[in-house]
């Protein structure tokens, strides 16, 4: 039978998270699940069915923790559209993602494990044509300037930063990295 406390599963899904980051999808087991999560042995298997389940359920809470919040977005749904506010926008979604190393670290792991399990690569699939989708709804919105490849190439460009800082910081500065959010933005995104 699989358990329902919410809080509990999601320090699970938190914990599998921490795992993940740190000993791989191979290291992900119940065990090294529950003893993150310091909780007893067994616990983990009474709130998931199966290893593929908390894989699953770690990558959608990936993306629920980096969403960038209510505050941030009406924050963004006032200030100018322009290449200067979308630079701060794109330097802001760099730190957000940075900052949550473990994050993103179980994510690479999670798109790595999706390559043998189908039914993880499909869950990843549409979670990740779903994000992309509305990042570009989202963008066709707001009246910034640029289309939906403007969107995607800022994506595939930022998610290849991101992954440099957080797995060989010392490749670019964080000034450097700064740099190249501004080229990016200035590069890609059409003035106007």
């Amino acid at each position: 039978m699989v358990r329902r406390n919410e809080q509990r599963r999601t320090a699970l899904v938190d914990a599998a998270i921490e795992v993940l980051a740190r000993e791989g999808a191979r290291g992900l087991t119940f065990r090294a699940v529950d003893a993150e999560a310091a909780v007893p042995p067994g616990t983990a298997s009474n709130y998931f069915a199966n290893r593929d389940e908390l894989l699953t359920g770690a990558g959608a809470r990936v993306y629920e923790r980096l969403h960038p919040g209510e505050a941030a977005l009406a924050r963004h749904r006032t200030a100018p559209r322009d290449r200067e506010t979308y630079t701060e926008l794109m330097r802001e979604l760099v730190g957000r993602v940075s900052s949550f190393r473990t994050g993103y670290l179980a994510l690479l792991e999670l798109r790595l494990e999706a390559t043998r399990r189908p039914e993880l690569r499909r869950v990843l699939t549409e979670r990740v044509r779903a994000d992309v989708d509305a990042n570009i709804a989202h963008h066709e919105a707001s009246g910034f300037p640029g289309d939906a490849t403007t969107v995607k190439l800022l994506m595939l460009t930022l998610n290849w930063l991101i992954v440099e800082q957080l797995t060989l910081p010392e490749v670019f500065t964080e000034e450097e990295r700064e740099e190249l959010v501004v080229a990016a933005v200035q590069r890609i995104v059409p003035a106007g």
